[in-house]
């Protein structure tokens, strides 16, 4: 029987080349978590998730106290039990945030560790539905200097190489400024174009949600993603009671219980469950089937090497969000093979597992620290 003889973590921070910002708060550098599950048969997986703009060094932390003692000489085919295991291992540290986010970097890895395995493609391990992809070119993000004409040049720059879908940011300033910027973007994409919103939990209070909410309506946005708090789920639903376009969350949201709820209020007609922050591969798949009997679409958020994948392999997934640079979306750098796009579409990689690795160098430019490493050894960790 396989087993799985080594763990390893480590923490990263990368910079952003300018501060970027979104509707309620400014970023200049990013923290991310990866890792390795390496079984006795020598295949190794990856995983990796964001941490957010500092504390990331919980998330090496937190695989190396808590996680992987709980793998280490485990079956690693045995996903859904180990999934189970780390969970209840971290009840009183987790159920969300960084632990969470070090259980589905893990979970990941192990369902890549498997599929490089088999020789096969992550999507095709999972249960292929088709072998490419609808991107849409995220972008749209708040930068000093940045003008509503510049905006606009953006978004019709990612239709001019072939997107047919497009998300731009909103909701941090006033009503008159966020119409003169949906207004240029509209017009110079042209009504045919899918124009989709992300608020970043801009507004606190139904009423101002709603006043945004009417104006951006009459330029025929595709969805409003995360208008209030993940938390606020009540505002969620009776905001999509109340205007004439879909409401789309679920990116920072965590657990197959918290997107019952979500989904049983109404609260969202888009899903946008992020495997690296939900709970990894296991915990998406099960969102995503609770998801499918209640007719709801999922459009993962970020990690488009990762959700590609996905959504691929999932029958109620749509779209793979996909950012064209490496500005806000900076892991991109510590990638060895990109994914790209061609008129719209991914073509899913071939190579095994997720299809890339870690590139070795730019890990070490941007690590917090070495890599922590559990080993099994006699029969036990070392």
């Amino acid at each position: 029987m396989t087993k799985i003889r080594a763990v390893r973590a480590r923490s990263i921070s990368i910079p952003l080349d300018k501060v970027t910002s979104l509707s309620s708060r400014r970023v200049v550098e990013r923290h991310y978590g990866v890792v390795e599950v390496e079984g006795d048969d020598g295949h190794k997986g990856i995983g990796f998730c964001y941490v957010g703009s500092g504390g990331g060094l919980l998330f090496a932390e937190a695989v190396r106290s808590l996680l992987a003692p709980v793998l280490i000489g485990e079956d690693p085919y045995r996903v859904e039990g180990l999934w189970q295991a780390m969970y209840q291992e971290a009840l009183l540290q987790g159920r969300a945030g960084t632990v969470v986010r070090a259980i589905s970097a893990l979970d990941t890895a192990i369902w890549d560790r498997n599929a490089r395995a088999a020789g096969l493609p992550l999507y095709k391990f999972l249960g292929a539905v088709k072998d490419s992809v609808p991107a849409y070119a995220s972008g749209g993000y708040y930068v000093d200097g940045k003008t509503a004409q510049h905006l606009a040049d953006e978004m019709g720059g990612y239709v001019d190489e072939g997107y047919s879908a497009v998300k731009m940011k909103v909701g941090r300033f006033d009503l008159a400024a966020e119409e003169e910027r949906i207004a240029a973007v509209r017009e110079r994409i042209g009504p045919d174009t899918i124009l989709m919103l992300d608020a970043n939990n801009a507004w606190s209070d139904l009423p101002t949600a709603l006043r945004f909410a009417r104006m951006y309506e009459q330029y025929d946005p595709y969805f409003l993603e995360e208008p209030f708090s993940p938390d606020d789920i009540d505002n969620h639903a009776r905001l999509a009671q109340q205007i004439g376009m879909p409401v789309a969350t679920g990116e920072i949201e965590v657990g197959r219980w918290r997107f019952m709820e979500l989904m049983s209020k109404g609260g969202a007609a888009i899903l946008q469950t992020d495997a690296c922050v939900c709970g990894g591969i296991s915990e998406f798949r099960r969102i995503a089937a609770t998801a499918a009997s209640f007719g709801i679409t999922l459009c993962p958020h970020w990690f488009h090497d990762l959700h590609a994948h996905l959504v691929a392999a999932t029958s109620n997934a749509r779209y793979v969000e996909f950012f064209a640079d490496d500005q806000v979306l900076n892991f991109r750098r510590l990638v060895d093979t990109q994914l790209s796009v061609r008129k719209g579409m991914i073509d899913l990689p071939q190579r095994p597992g997720l299809g890339f690795d870690f590139d070795a160098k730019a890990l070490d430019t941007y690590a917090m620290g070495p890599w922590t490493e559990l080993r099994f050894a006699a029969g036990k960790a070392a």
